[in-house]
Formats: C-alpha cells, sequence, structure tokens
C-alpha cells in the first residue's frame, strides 16, 4: 500500500535543491577564490520555499549578479570556466544536461544581450550549450540581434558538437513550448534545417522534425515541399527519414491533411467494401467508458490510418473536437478488420471539463470523415 504520508514528488525540487546548488557553488569557487559559498547558497535556498521552477533559476542568475564582480566580461568568464565538461559528444540523443546550469545562460542574456557584449556573450552561449540547452536564451538573441545570432547558429548548424547542431534548430523554432516569441520570419530560420535534415543523430533530427511540425502549424505547404525535397535527395537514411516525415507531419495528420497523409502512403477515399461505427450506448455518465466498435473490409489493397474524433459539448453550447488515434494497418484485398476501443469519460480531466449533453463521435479513415455517431453524455 502506499505510504499516506509520502511527499509529493515536485519538479522544482529535483532540478533545484540544496546539493545541486552547493555542489554549483563550490565549482564556481574552485576558479573563483573569493566566492562566498556559504553566503550565496544560503541566499538561494532561503528564498527557495516561496519560488517556483523557473523564478529559482532567475533567482539563482541574480545571486550571480550580486556574489561575482561586477564587470561582466570578468563574471561570465568565472561562470564558463566553472562549467563542467562538455556533454559527452559520443552519444546520439537523451543528454539534455544539468538544470543547475540554466541560469548561466539567462545569466548572459540578462547582462549581455546588448550591443558592447555582443559577440562575446553569443560565443558564451555556444560554449554554454555543450554543458546545458540553451535554446531559450538564445531567442532574446535572435529578436534583437537577427543577422548576427543567424549567423552564429549557421556554425553551430555545421558544427562537429551535436548540441550545437541541435541548437541551432530548437533554438528558432517558431512555436517552442513555454519560450518567448521570435519576430523573425519562420521562413528564414527554416533555411538552417537544411544543414541538419541528414544529420545522423536523433537528438538533432527530433528537433528538425519538431521544427517543421511547428511550421506547419502556420504554413503546410512549405512543410509538405520541404519534406518532399529531402526525401528526393536520399540524403538520409531512409529509415531516419521515415521518421523526420511521421513526426513532422502529426499535426497535418490529425487535421487529416490530404497532401501530409498522401505523403505517408495514405490516399484519400481508399476501396473499402465496408466502413461501420457502432457505440455500446447513446447516453453515458461521467465516470463511465463509452465502447466503440469499428468494422472495416478492404476491396483492394490498400494503407489505413483510423482516428475517431470525438466532439466534446463545451459550457456555450458549442462544441470542441479532439482526433484520437485508434490504428495504422496494411490491408489485402478482401480482409476484414473489426477494432474494440474504450473511451473513458473521467471525472476528473486535466485537459477539458465535461459538460451534459448531445456529443458525437466520427470515424476517420485516412483524414475523411467516413460515418459519425451521436450520443448523450450526463453529469451529475
Amino acid at each position: 500500500m502506499p505510504e499516506k504520508n509520502k511527499e509529493k514528488f515536485l519538479l522544482k525540487d529535483a532540478l533545484f535543491n540544496a546539493t545541486k546548488v552547493q555542489k554549483l557553488a563550490e565549482e564556481i569557487k574552485e576558479v573563483y577564490a573569493p566566492f562566498d559559498v556559504a553566503a550565496f547558497s544560503n541566499e538561494v535556498l532561503t528564498a527557495f520555499p516561496k519560488l517556483e521552477l523557473k523564478a529559482r533559476m532567475y533567482h539563482i542568475r541574480d545571486m550571480f549578479k550580486k556574489y561575482l564582480p561586477d564587470d561582466f566580461v570578468e563574471a561570465t568568464t568565472i561562470l564558463l570556466d566553472s562549467l563542467p565538461c562538455e556533454l559527452d559528444n559520443t552519444k546520439s540523443d537523451d543528454d539534455f544536461g544539468d538544470f543547475i546550469y540554466a541560469p548561466h545562460s539567462e545569466y548572459v542574456v540578462a547582462y549581455g544581450c546588448c550591443d558592447v557584449h555582443l559577440d562575446f556573450s553569443l560565443n558564451a552561449l555556444r560554449a554554454m550549450t555543450k554543458r546545458f540547452s540553451i535554446e531559450f536564451s538564445i531567442r532574446d538573441f535572435v529578436n534583437l540581434y537577427p543577422k548576427e545570432t543567424l549567423e552564429m547558429l549557421e556554425h553551430c548548424a555545421l558544427s562537429d558538437n551535436y548540441h550545437e547542431r541541435r541548437l541551432a534548430s530548437e533554438g528558432l523554432r517558431p512555436k517552442l513550448p513555454w519560450a518567448k516569441k521570435l519576430t523573425l520570419d519562420y521562413a528564414k530560420a527554416c533555411q538552417h534545417l537544411e544543414y541538419l535534415y541528414d544529420d545522423n543523430t536523433r537528438y538533432v533530427t527530433r528537433s528538425v522534425a519538431n521544427h517543421l511540425n511547428d511550421i506547419s502549424k502556420i504554413d503546410a505547404p512549405l512543410v509538405i515541399a520541404t519534406l518532399k525535397r529531402w526525401e528526393n535527395s536520399q540524403k538520409q537514411d531512409s529509415k531516419e527519414m521515415t521518421y523526420i516525415i511521421n513526426h513532422a507531419l502529426r499535426t497535418l495528420v490529425k487535421k487529416g491533411d490530404v497532401e501530409a497523409l498522401a505523403l505517408l502512403g495514405y490516399v484519400q477515399n481508399p476501396a473499402l467494401k465496408m466502413s461501420t461505427l457502432s457505440l455500446s450506448s447513446q447516453a453515458v455518465k461521467v465516470g463511465e467508458t463509452l465502447v466503440l466498435t469499428v468494422s472495416i473490409e478492404a476491396k483492394e489493397e490498400c494503407q489505413l490510418l483510423l482516428d475517431y474524433v470525438v466532439h466534446y459539448r463545451t459550457k456555450r453550447g458549442s462544441t470542441s473536437q479532439k482526433v484520437y488515434k485508434l490504428k495504422k494497418c496494411a490491408f489485402k484485398k478482401g480482409e476484414r478488420l473489426t477494432l474494440v476501443k474504450k473511451h473513458p469519460f473521467k471525472a476528473q480531466m486535466s485537459t477539458r471539463t465535461l459538460h451534459a449533453g448531445e456529443h458525437k463521435v466520427e470515424l476517420q479513415i485516412n483524414g475523411t470523415i467516413v460515418e459519425e455517431k451521436s450520443f448523450h453524455l450526463e453529469v451529475e
């Protein structure tokens, strides 16, 4: 049985805690003898209980300003010299670095994003990203100094270090989650991906695919054309290219974009003898589960992408839809398939509030709605 008094896991405590702050302070002390480890650590940790994750990062940044020399170049050089060894460049993925080093790049943003320190700051960020990813910090420089920052990121894209190469994509993503919005034209930023799509590390190609997925929400034709050109170039391994295409098109696939689906091998209106959708009940209560049964029979050999769409009733009486994945499958002529999917209506949902009234479920095949059923949701 779980312990009743077991402490709740908090990400902010895992990333910023006494042990890591002490380690950080001792690393600085090793390269800068006047650094007051005890006072710095005490002032940082005293504030932690009332601070959330990002606020803790900014607080450490501000304590750097207080306990390091006033001169920006001198202080930043100390931070650079105190950093641990570069992350292992022989790996190919999952090597993000330790979050305790995020305040270093935030210090550069806060005090070095200016004309007088621009070149020094960009070089400092480039060195820091080999210890901890700095895609959030670089965005201030992109917005204020686009020409110089893009030139630096182009050098990163051509680097032997895959952390630098990833930065050239990740730092320029137009819809990077939780990040400052870029004022730079997404198409101009996209040019850096031409150096990266044939990369041999998943850490980089995942970023490239996520970057294109961001753009797909703004300019789907550009993404489709780019992926077709990359695939035709045959510069990337076919298996990895397939991964990039699938990952880059995931938003367009959910929307049923015909061109995106065609690129993945799913033709519109495939030859089906039969496709039916049935529900276990015409009424379901919150806390219960609605069972969907889908039956399909193919006339000819075909590739099918099966989804179902739930239209939820909103507080104002309109509807909000969400696409759910069912199955990807290859059918032979005459082959038949029956799928059973349980869809729960939980009382506590983190993504939406459930409202009583008529709802709708649609069966979507290769991006096209082929059948729909209605049901009533009861909320007690």
